[in-house]
């Protein structure tokens, strides 16, 4: 049974940007910068006849190119922290990328994503990471300037059941055009 999901890929340059912010904070278990990308979707587990239906409907989601913004790092989890991230404008070309994938899957017969769409990379997974740290590490960093990049295709990752963080496999991908 694949697990899956939709995204959109870092470029290469950008994500070793983001790579550079790695370390200093006790209790993070860092990504791969080969494995960063914003989630549009996750599908989850599903079956191989499901996952053909996905790939092949995914295909008739057409859009334009447009830029996305990464403005800033934060954390998920408040009181317990358990990620890091860089955040991404939530640009209305963005959302409604992200809005059409969600109306597909449903089509398709899929239970609604029950999380509000926060578009980010995740830079780091935490464990036992305490807010003080957290917020040290974060204010450490505040250096971190807005980055943009052109999505010019979203992806159809696969990851095999772990603990997060890839590897991830891209099984398809679609150009916005």
């Amino acid at each position: 049974m694949p697990r899956l999901f939709t995204g959109l890929e870092i470029p290469s340059d950008l994500a070793r940007e983001l790579a550079m912010l790695r370390g200093g904070l006790s209790g993070a278990r860092w990504i791969d910068e080969e494995n960063y990308h914003i989630t549009l979707r996750f599908i989850g587990d599903i079956d191989g006849a499901t996952a053909r239906d996905v790939a092949q409907s995914l295909g008739d989601i057409r859009k334009r190119p447009f830029m996305v913004t990464l403005d800033g790092l934060d954390v998920f989890g408040g009181d317990k922290p358990r990620a890091i991230v860089a955040r991404a404008k939530p640009a209305p070309a963005l959302v409604e990328l992200q809005s059409k994938h969600e109306q597909m899957l449903r089509r398709l017969g899929l239970a609604p994503e029950p999380r509000k769409f926060t578009p980010h990379v995740t830079l780091a997974r935490l464990k036992q990471a305490s807010q003080m740290a957290v917020a040290d590490y974060l204010s450490a960093r505040g250096y971190f300037l807005s980055r943009a990049f052109e999505a010019t295709r979203f992806v159809l990752f696969s990851s095999r059941d772990s603990v997060g963080g890839g590897p991830y496999v891209v099984e398809a991908a679609y150009p916005l055009a």
